[in-house]
């Protein structure tokens, strides 16, 4: 059996619900809940504003982001950047963050390759994306992505199916208490690092962009 696999998770290492945003973030670097803190340059917390209107949840840190400890400053974060501004939303408003906390990936040579979080990693990080929800209690949730969509909603929500609609938040997400969002609603769409995958990646972030209106325009409303 792996490591992965008998891992505690992240919740023997979370303060308890009176310690705040900050010292939650203080205590994340100490985390040992799964393997993927050992290769891991540092764990990339979430950052933004701490009264934000809006919560993004991406995958995981990419290789910049772990060097940097910071999530999206990487090349799909400047992108969600661009995207968020034509999209007419303030980034001082915002909150961002990763359903895993540490970047895994595999060595080829002398460089590091993105590997998708297992669903063994989705469940140790989730008491640290809990404890993020707890303190934010965010308006609208901004699901970027599979990963992030298993970790909030659960493996039967699918982005391709529901993306760039205004949702309540579905009773049929696991454990529906972990997440204190009400009176919140989501909006799921590909993440970022999809649009510069894409084949035609001026149509791709076009369709981004259309997405995240939608959540401009709720908060407009």
């Amino acid at each position: 059996m792996s490591r992965t696999e008998t891992a505690s998770g992240a919740q023997p290492y979370v303060p308890p619900a009176s310690a705040s945003l900050d010292e939650v973030r203080a205590a994340a670097p100490n985390c040992r809940g799964c393997e993927l803190y050992e290769p891991a340059t540092q764990v990339v917390f979430g950052r933004g504003d701490a009264h934000a209107r809006v919560v993004f949840v991406g995958e995981q840190p990419g290789d910049v982001e772990d060097q940097r400890g910071l999530p999206f400053v990487g090349p799909a974060g400047h992108l969600l950047r661009r995207a968020v501004d034509a999209a007419g939303i303030d980034p001082a408003h915002l909150y961002i963050t990763n359903a895993v906390k540490h970047f895994r990936f595999e060595m080829r040579g002398k460089r590091r390759i993105h590997q998708t979080p297992d669903q063994t990693h989705i469940v140790a990080c989730r008491p640290w994306l809990v404890a993020e929800f707890a303190r934010l209690r965010p308006e609208i949730v901004v699901v970027l992505g599979a990963t992030a969509a298993k970790a909030l909603l659960g493996p039967s929500f699918r982005v391709t199916r529901s993306r760039g609609e205004l949702l309540p938040w579905p009773a049929s997400a696991p454990n529906p208490g972990d997440f204190p969002v009400e009176p919140a609603r989501l909006v799921a769409t590909i993440h970022p690092s999809a649009v510069l995958r894409a084949d035609n990646q001026e149509i791709a972030f076009d369709g981004l962009v259309a997405d995240l209106k939608v959540v401009a325009q709720a908060l407009a409303a």
